[in-house]
């Protein structure tokens, strides 16, 4: 077959639940493209494996950022899933879906009047089954399996407990109606194994029949006549092959593939395009623009007691654990790790969190790109809204060149300041009573830094991505907009991008619960089929 109704280029988050749901009649057509492999990785379903997964360089596009001037020139890696499934296949697993007040400053701020945070919720609640039960703000009947953290360690316990001391919050479900304080997270996990976009999504919708899947094949250009595009040309198997669609052509690869696809077919800044030999088609300067990411920096500690975490990479536990995954899907192999965490405000005058923990019971350090873990625990400290822009621009017109990408980490001040004030409230919080008896001494950044000129080098020294790149084809109708708020692009027809690059201004928590809501609503509008009535729920909303 080389036509089909919808065509979507990127089997992840976003395109495997574009494909459940635009195929759900079973009528129409869709050809789903991914550029990576089947998600055969056993690794990719052990929810333990993310650290083999997300270092594995068959399952990944192993992005690296141009060197970031605010932090020493250092180039950043940024590894994106290259694989059915997309980064939800290497991800962390943590189901976060941002702040209420997120989405409400959509609708105040972006004139994304139908993007508030009603709008969204029935989204949310419909897409997953979260094993804590469905109620105003949690589903019980989706595809999305949701599970919170279960895994027993005395070092989870003492983190909340240490955040209650602390003052920074508590809370019992920071999707549900406190969305503030420390908390035992979600994860994107059933029955002790990772539940991808492709095992959640796209697995039923190629039940049916009518979703076609195509792997390991390039995407290079989308076609046009006139305005209008018609297909994409791509390569399989050594040759170019052109397929067509009869209603759509969707992108969906993410924050940095689907600005890059569309400027190499001619949509974006016209000096840009031209200067790397493209004719442009449509002048579309905000393409590959707003950049946005969480800035994060890990702060770890020697934890005086040994638990079994910390052994678990000696051979023999380590297929000991193994085995109790094979045959219960429990014990350590089924825990994510990062199962606690928390989003807190920096200062009094934020109006909402500004920093997330991401919570292990467990240290680590990279020795010559094999993970060794030590008795230790760490903390993630992420910036939550940063002030800061970047870009992705075209390194030439070749589709296998990777794009340049400048995330200008910490160029504004204020960036800087708040992950100064995470390191502080990090340090707060691990000195607090609850941590007696299991804190060590502080391993990074140390108890030699101290001073605010010494944090705030380390923190530059420091600063790593915690993998949340959106922003880069923006949701809305003003100058910079790459698409409108039903996802279409502006100034063509027949082509829509459906993924984190529609992110207008970046949620304060993780982003794959998100672009599962984005592509989930984008897929009843494409469709043309009336959107889930709006549900106000209520939050503990701290003034």
């Amino acid at each position: 077959m080389n036509t089909f109704d919808y065509i979507i280029v990127g089997a992840g988050s976003a395109g495997c639940v574009m494909a459940n749901k635009l195929g759900a009649d079973g009528r129409k057509t869709i050809l789903l493209l991914e550029a990576g492999p089947m998600d055969r990785d056993l690794m990719i379903h052990v929810p333990a494996g993310v650290y083999r997964t997300w270092h594995e360089p068959k399952l990944n596009w192993n992005y690296h950022t141009e060197p970031e001037p605010a932090l020493d020139n250092r180039s950043v890696f940024m590894p994106r899933g290259k694989v059915v499934g997309g980064s939800s296949s290497i991800n962390s697993m943590v189901y976060m879906r941002g702040h209420p007040l997120d989405y409400d400053r959509w609708a105040s701020e972006c004139g994304l009047t139908q993007w508030s945070y009603e709008h969204c919720l029935p989204y949310f609640k419909a897409g997953e089954t979260s094993d804590r039960g469905g109620d105003d703000w949690r589903g019980d009947s989706g595809p999305l399996g949701v599970s919170k953290g279960s895994y027993e360690n005395p070092l989870y316990d003492a983190f909340i407990a240490a955040g209650e001391q602390a003052g920074q919050g508590r809370s019992d479900d920071l999707n549900g109606y406190n969305p503030e304080g420390v908390a035992r997270l979600d994860a994107t996990r059933t029955n002790g194994r990772r539940c991808s976009a492709a095992v959640a999504h796209l697995r039923p919708a190629l039940k049916r029949g009518n979703v076609t899947l195509l792997v390991r094949a390039m995407v290079k250009r989308v076609l046009f006549t006139g305005n209008r595009a018609y297909g994409v040309a791509l390569d399989h198997k050594g040759a170019e092959r052109i397929v067509h669609a009869a209603h759509q052509v969707i992108l969906a690869g993410g924050a940095i593939n689907s600005p890059q696809l569309l400027m190499l077919s001619g949509v974006g800044p016209a000096d840009h395009l031209s200067d790397n030999g493209i004719r442009p088609l449509v002048n579309l300067p905000g393409v590959g623009r707003n950049l946005q990411d969480h800035a994060s920096v890990i702060l770890q500690y020697e934890c005086t007691k040994s638990f079994p975490i910390h052994k678990v990479d000696v051979p023999w536990r380590k297929a000991a654990a193994g085995l109790q995954w094979v045959f219960t899907r429990s014990g350590i192999a089924a825990s994510n790790i990062w199962e606690a965490g928390g989003l807190i405000r920096g200062n009094h005058q934020v109006a909402y969190p500004n920093l997330q923990y991401h919570f292990g019971p467990v240290g680590f350090e990279y020795d010559d790109g094999n993970i060794k873990l030590q008795q230790a625990f760490a903390i993630h400290v992420d910036q939550l809204r940063p002030r800061s822009r970047g870009s992705v621009s075209l390194k030439s017109g070749n589709p296998y060149d990777k794009p340049a990408m400048h995330f200008e980490y910490l160029a504004d001040p204020g960036d800087l300041d708040d992950l100064v004030e995470g390191v502080h409230k990090t340090r707060e919080l691990v000195a607090q009573n609850a941590f007696d008896g299991l804190r060590g001494v502080e391993l990074t950044p140390g108890s030699n830094v101290t001073g605010e000129p010494d944090i705030r080098d380390w923190v530059r020294s420091a600063v790593s991505t915690d993998f949340h790149p959106c922003g880069t084809c923006r949701m809305g109708h003003g100058p910079g907009s790459v698409v409108d708020d039903q996802m279409r692009v502006h100034g063509v027809q027949g082509l829509s991008v459906v993924d984190a690059s529609v992110i207008p201004q970046i949620m304060s928590a993780n982003l794959n619960a998100p672009t599962q809501m984005i592509a989930a609503r984008a897929a009843d509008y494409l469709a043309g089929a009336p959107q889930l009535a709006p549900q106000a729920a209520q939050f503990a909303f701290q003034q």
